[in-house]
């Protein structure tokens, strides 16, 4: 049996002993399943991903080591971070994925992703994990300029308005305040100049909310990609009538347009039926797990 560790947010813990580790997490080609490492005789390398994963915050209670058995013949995919964009890990059973990552000279950065979920019957034991291990945003990274484009920095992470005033991005911002942005959108004029217009959309895509009513205007816009910005901008947003707003923006004449909205539908309905599921198991789960 491969022995891995999973790392997750200790309010999870009562929840993994009912029912085992969720396949919640999007792997090499869309596959759905659960993110671990080989627990190797180094801690420091088994837990490597630790303040990695914390910078994005927890649930409550910090972040705790899962350790999980697999069957030998099991198989997962394996390889460095990176190359789960480029679709470049490999399909390996559970043994080999040990045996190559444990022969590495730096093994930092390679992770193991189980296209599955997890079974309560194959959860070892939990332990807490000292919260400091491993290393942030890539291996080698202290003492190098950290990115700050809209993908790479964290929002709400330590010093992170500080480090983005220090060194702005030059598309990524920090964006300009609200009433600058509508005021330029003001000026554009009646439809507006579509290059103004785009430009102001591209820094509300950034908010989480914003003014929806001042903005609503532009699905009326001549130009199908001022629509379509307006679209990828406020989909997102907890800003309430964006549901409608979108709605209506569901039968536009441009096929782009209609595309993003079927897009911005989609993430929404995925992440309900990722809760609807999670319900599902807990109701369903078994009442007991044997952990050493």
């Amino acid at each position: 049996m491969a022995m891995f560790v999973h790392l997750t947010s200790a309010a999870n813990v009562p929840r993994i002993r009912r029912s085992g580790i969720r396949a919640v997490s999007h792997g090499q080609g869309g596959a759905r399943g659960a993110y671990c490492f080989p627990v190797l005789a180094s801690y420091t390398l088994t837990h490597q991903w630790t303040r990695e994963l914390a910078r994005f915050g927890s649930q409550g209670g910090g972040l705790v080591g899962v350790q999980v058995r697999l069957d030998d013949e099991q198989r997962v995919l394996v390889g460095r971070y990176g190359d789960r964009v480029r679709e470049a890990q490999d399909a390996v059973r559970a043994a080999e994925a040990v045996r190559r990552i444990a022969a590495l000279e730096d093994p930092r950065g390679w992770e193991v992703f189980v296209p599955r979920a997890i079974r309560p019957r194959e959860v070892h034991r939990v332990r807490a994990v000292s919260q400091v291990t491993g290393w942030r945003y890539v291996p080698d990274a202290h003492g190098v300029r950290p990115c700050t484009c809209y993908g790479c920095r964290v929002r709400g992470g330590y010093g992170s308005r500080r480090l983005l005033e220090r060194l702005p991005h030059p598309l990524d911002g920090p964006p300009p305040p609200v009433r600058v942005l509508l005021a330029r959108i003001a000026a554009a004029g009646d439809p507006g100049e579509p290059a103004v217009l785009r430009e102001a959309l591209h820094w509300f895509a950034m908010r989480r909310r914003g003014p929806l009513a001042q903005l609503a205007r532009l699905a009326a816009h001549p130009d199908p990609e001022v629509r379509e910005d307006l679209v990828w901008a406020v989909g997102h947003w907890s800003t309430p009538g964006v549901a409608e707003l979108l709605a209506g923006l569901a039968g536009d004449p441009h096929p782009d347009v209609r595309e993003a909205v079927a897009t911005m539908a989609g993430a929404e309905i995925e992440v309900e039926a990722t809760e609807a599921e999670a319900e599902a198991e807990a109701e369903g789960a078994p009442d007991e797990l044997t952990t050493d």
